[in-house]
């Protein structure tokens, strides 16, 4: 059973690093749209084809509730943070509880 243990401890860092590198990509996306970017670099449509998905969501439920502002960011940092510190902690709670670690 520790071999499941220690698969279940290995997926949860590994979303945990997924998720890590999402944040930062959601920050980095949020920074660039602050200067007016081209929209024909790469990096740019690279940043806006990756939050988007995510963004719109959230743009639909809150809406511009402050303005011009765009919380749309924070809001999903603070998911991402919340996934990180739950389901990314249970997880490996639950693996070491199978013999894992």
């Amino acid at each position: 059973m520790f071999v499941f243990g220690d698969f279940v401890i290995a997926m949860a860092k590994i979303i945990d690093m997924l998720l890590e590198i999402y944040k930062w990509v959601v920050i980095v996306a949020a920074l660039i749209s602050w200067v007016s970017p081209d929209p024909y670099n790469p990096i740019v449509r690279f940043l806006y084809n990756v939050t988007e998905p995510v963004f719109r969501p959230v743009r639909r439920i809150i809406g511009y509730r402050l303005g011009p502002i765009d919380i749309s960011p924070i809001i999903v940092i603070l998911a991402i943070i919340f996934v990180q510190s739950f389901l990314v902690r249970s997880l490996i709670k639950i693996g070491i509880s199978l013999g894992g670690g």
